[in-house]
């Protein structure tokens, strides 16, 4: 059966830069084994499936449902392919019900706004606070460094399970060349701070190691970024910032972060389609 299709660039406004998602229209009727196998064969960090909503769903507003696979399996959430289905979805003729879009997902509703770039509320953390001693080593082993050069470490899980290391600075962030065999079933990000970062650039240089779920190092990364953001800003960071994703693999991703007065942390980027056509699945 011949389904429409679209892949979907976020985190950018080229059509080659960021974090590509693929988006299946009307995926009714496809099995998990069938999602399952074109999530491997795309082998794109996140292909995705859009869906009717389910009654409960329904019931709280939202327009679509998505399911979310990864080479390695189904996740419950995660950011860019959530940027990146709803760009895809309003592009294909979707109107929401209210003045924004409500996203049905493993984890919930997911609301996005619409502006100059779409954004997405940050669901809320199902695991955070500090590391312990032993998790501290498991990350220092896994990047190759000793576990004084983290400054700080938290659990920022949203869904995928990320665990997060603050290092020194950016230039210590880019410099990584970790052990992924290591790294076992730790999702993995890392971030550090542009020195003397000014508006017109980034704020700090993120990196995503996800080798548990088929992607070494996956871009850029909305999920990762959404819990850096819940974690740090407004105290080590500023309350609304620029993040550099991408850089050591050569795809420039910016992601935008804002936490506002009330906590909620807004998470948005670019999103352009690279492809629009048919699959046979």
């Amino acid at each position: 059966m011949s389904r429409r299709f679209r892949q979907v660039n976020v985190f950018s406004p080229q059509p080659v830069g960021g974090n590509p998602v693929a988006v299946v229209h009307d995926a009714d009727g496809l099995s998990d084994g069938d999602m399952a196998a074109f999530a491997r064969w795309t082998n794109l960090s996140e292909t995705t499936f859009l869906l009717p909503p389910t009654p409960a769903g329904r019931d709280g507003g939202a327009d679509y449902r998505v399911r979310i696979w990864t080479p390695g399996g189904e996740l419950p959430f995660a950011g860019h392919p959530t940027l990146g289905t709803a760009h895809a979805w309003l592009e294909a003729g979707g109107v929401p019900a209210g003045a924004d879009v409500v996203q049905e997902c493993g984890v919930g509703l997911v609301r996005l706004r619409r502006g100059e770039r779409l954004a997405f509320a940050a669901p809320p953390l199902a695991r955070s606070g500090p590391v312990d001693d032993a998790d501290l080593a498991r990350i220092a082993r896994a990047l190759r460094i000793a576990a004084s050069d983290v400054v700080r470490a938290a659990w920022v899980d949203n869904g995928p399970g990320w665990v997060a290391a603050q290092l020194r600075d950016a230039d210590a962030v880019l410099a990584l060349e970790p052990d992924l065999a290591a790294m076992g079933d730790l999702k993995l990000g890392v971030v550090g701070a542009y020195p003397g970062a000014d508006d017109d650039g980034p704020a700090v240089e993120v990196r995503a190691f996800v080798p548990s779920i088929g992607v070494g190092e996956d871009p850029v990364t909305g999920s990762l970024n959404a819990g850096l953001g819940q974690w740090l800003a407004g105290d080590v960071l500023p309350s609304s910032y620029v993040a550099s994703q991408g850089t050591a693999l050569g795809r420039r991703g910016r992601v935008h972060v804002e936490k506002l007065a009330d906590g909620a942390v807004w998470v948005g980027g670019d999103t352009v389609t690279t492809v629009v056509g048919e699959v046979s699945l």
